[in-house]
């Protein structure tokens, strides 16, 4: 089983580790900072020996990673992996904008649904079951994170069940949620952000969210 050492230091952007299965372009390592596709959150771009990864899937606890056609890569081969880390940034602030608005959302609005979500290095959108416009909190959710976030408060990230790879993100005084995706260290990271609305079908509300780089706490 690969051990996932983006959850340990999601802000570590290459290291050396070795090959534990090779089939055809389909490869496996002991180690990885590379994230795979999981909870809406899009996987990260890089290479592992400068062949770049064209697809990285979770298959249960492993992470299989589909390299190109000219890769030679053998089992037991030392090889060194590296990410995008401006893509992963992006993901990762915007992954945990999300997870502010999305919680904020379930206090404002009783009984709503979420029925989907998904995290670009360029936007975030969560999906609702909704029969309203859902702009009308748009004010609320808004100013709310931005107290959040300009507060800069510590997010604490850890293993619920170890075991099980169960994960959580917590900040003190406002949720603690289930969560396996990579996560900032404290909420000034996110910056100021913008919400769009979108209906998408009767009964159905989106909510786009996007970065307003116009400055933003870089954590040490």
């Amino acid at each position: 089983m690969t051990r996932k050492v983006f959850w340990e230091n999601p802000y570590l952007t290459e290291l050396e580790t070795t090959v534990t299965s090779v089939d055809n372009n389909d490869i496996t390592v002991e180690h990885t900072v590379f994230y795979a596709q999981a909870g809406g959150q899009e996987s990260d771009h890089g290479t592992i020996n400068n062949y770049r990864v064209i697809q990285a899937r979770k298959e249960g606890k492993e992470i299989i990673y589909t390299l190109e056609n000219s890769h030679d890569l053998r089992l037991n081969d030392r090889v060194k992996i590296v990410i995008d880390w401006e893509r992963r940034y992006q993901l990762m602030r915007l992954h945990f904008a999300a997870e502010v608005i999305l919680e904020l959302t379930y206090q404002k609005l009783k009984g709503i649904e979420k029925i989907g979500a998904h995290i670009a290095p360029d936007k975030a959108r969560i999906d609702f079951k909704w029969d309203e416009n859902i702009s009308k909190i748009f004010p609320a959710l808004e100013e709310e994170a931005r107290k959040i976030i300009e507060s800069n408060q510590e997010i604490e990230s850890a293993y619920s069940d170890e075991g099980a790879e169960k994960r959580f993100w917590k900040i003190e005084g406002f949720s603690q949620v289930p969560c396996g995706g990579t996560h900032l260290k404290r909420t000034g990271e996110i910056g100021q952000i913008t919400l769009k609305r979108n209906n998408i079908g009767k009964g159905k509300e989106r909510i786009g969210i996007y970065l307003n780089d116009n400055g933003f706490q870089k954590s040490s």
